[in-house]
């Protein structure tokens, strides 16, 4: 191909949703068009596993699937000849499955590139699916020799030295990398985050190199700004791409439930956000206020259903079992799973989904009811420890509002038995999630952790919380991921162990 001074690439930052093949593809071919038109683009970029999105897990396996990806190849090699394609797609060959990028022009494959290095690690199990490249994969395009690599392929030596022993330029890279990451080096362009967007970047041939021109770069956001838009972005595809029309909240007056009911409205609107306050016996008149505040600041309807009469009806049931024995925590979870006994009832009734209130910190320790206030479909901040609930309150404050100051400031308490606090039974949250991070997040060992300043009865009855609770947490939903570990994939401790710090 005749070479040329500039070669405009497009960035296509691109929503799909996993499985959906045929609409990622109509997404792809939208977006290669209006790329070569808007950008003048020689070359389009989608996402690492584009066409089947990202993670496919074991639906890589279907026959139909395989079926659906080569039909969609297909498709998008004949619809838009005019400008070269980059997409990444899981490549079916010879009873082996690889982690592709397939580059397309003219309605003609000029290059595939198959991963080389497979990620087996926290969120990641792509040698569960994937058989890992070998080659380096380098292509003339209009006098530039391109080198295309694959996510992790970039993080390790081998495959881009591989590539650069082979006449590279510049190299492209796929990636589909949870959002924590950054980059290292001379920044040239950015697309602001958690948004759809095309970005553009143009390399430029001067002799015998070849360099980026820098572009449009979209500001960098602050660590709440970005786990909150992370947040919203989470809640509204979770909650629109299994085609719920709206979303339940109980609403206690607390901080997590706060911070809960102003990610959900933002990220779906008022008018499809229900609040349900649930009060009991022991429920404060400060909760009481401060729920319907904030649900009026935030414009959603608030329903008041009150569970003592629920909660009365199940003691009293109860009583001939109970002879005897004093009040202890089962009575607290009885309040807690009559209050999801109503919520699940209204999500059923209306079938709007139900999202749970929990943070990380609870759902580390155990300090959470199964069947209770852990029940529902979703969870939107199980990634987020208490401390950085508080922070994210503020933040949601300081745009606009709509938590009432004294729901940050009062101390936490679920309210279940007169004068609770959550002090009572768990360390102050300065000192608890530091721990939790500690162990959860770094592996640190009890020795380690108390060598920061920690206690080491604490620390030990912490780590034995979150042992413990194990068999909670394999029970909880799904939530969005904001840290270097999140509990789900990236966590898999066995159930029932023997193993003492």
């Amino acid at each position: 191909m005749a070479g040329q001074e500039r070669l405009r690439i497009a960035l296509a930052q691109v929503d799909l949703l996993v499985g959906a093949v045929p609409a990622n593809v109509e997404r792809l071919i939208d977006l290669a068009r209006r790329a070569r038109a808007e950008l003048g683009a020689d070359v389009v970029m989608f996402p690492e596993l584009a066409l089947s999105g990202y993670p496919p897990e074991d639906l890589l396996f279907h026959r139909g699937l395989r079926l659906k990806i080569e039909e969609g190849l297909d498709e998008l090699r004949r619809a838009v000849p005019e400008i070269a394609i980059l997409t990444g797609y899981p490549e079916y060959h010879e009873g082996r499955i690889y982690n592709a990028a397939l580059l397309l022009y003219g309605g003609q494959v000029l290059a595939n590139h198959r991963k080389a290095c497979l990620p087996n690690y926290r969120v990641f199990d792509e040698k569960r699916y994937f058989s890992p490249g070998s080659e380096p994969t380098v292509v003339d395009f209009r006098g530039y020799r391109l080198g295309l690599l694959i996510c992790e392929d970039s993080w390790e030596r081998a495959p881009a030295r591989a590539a650069r022993q082979q006449g590279a330029e510049a190299l492209l890279i796929v990636n589909a990398s949870p959002f924590e990451m950054d980059a290292q080096g001379r920044l040239v362009v950015r697309a602001a985050p958690f948004e759809e967007s095309l970005a553009c970047v143009e390399l430029r041939r001067a002799g015998a190199i070849v360099e980026p021109v820098a572009g449009e770069i979209a500001p960098e956001l602050s660590d709440e700004a970005s786990v909150y838009r992370a947040l919203v972005l989470g809640v509204r595809d979770y909650v629109d791409k299994h085609r719920f029309p709206g979303v339940i909240v109980g609403l206690s007056g607390g901080v997590d439930s706060a911070l809960t009911l102003a990610v959900a409205v933002d990220a779906l609107g008022a008018e499809r956000v229900h609040a349900v306050m649930m009060p009991s016996r022991y429920t404060s008149a400060m909760s009481r206020e401060d729920a319907s505040a904030q649900a009026h600041a935030l414009g959603v309807r608030l329903s008041s259903i009150s569970i003592e009469g629920m909660f009365e009806a199940t003691l009293q049931a109860l009583r001939d079992e109970f002879a005897g024995l004093p009040a202890d925590t089962t009575e607290e979870n009885i309040q807690a799973r009559c209050r999801g006994v109503l919520l699940m009832a209204i999500s059923n009734k209306t079938g709007r989904m139900l999202l749970t209130t929990g943070n990380k910190s609870e759902m580390a320790v155990g300090y959470a009811t199964l069947y209770g206030d852990m029940a529902g479909g979703f969870a939107p901040i199980k990634d987020c420890g208490k401390l950085l609930v508080y922070r994210l309150a503020r933040y949601r404050n300081g745009l606009s509002p709509v938590i009432p100051p004294r729901v940050i400031e009062r101390a936490p308490t679920a309210e279940l038995r007169p004068d609770q606090k959550d002090t009572d039974s768990l360390p102050p949250y300065e000192v608890l999630d530091p721990i939790l991070e500690a162990f959860i997040e770094e592996d640190l060992s009890v020795d380690e952790i108390c060598e920061r300043g920690f206690e080491r009865a604490v620390v030990a009855r912490v780590l034995e919380m979150v042992r413990r609770a194990e068999y909670k947490r394999r029970q909880a939903p799904p939530g969005v991921r904001v840290s270097r570990r999140a509990f789900g994939r990236d966590w898999r401790y066995p159930i029932t162990n023997g193993y003492r710090r």
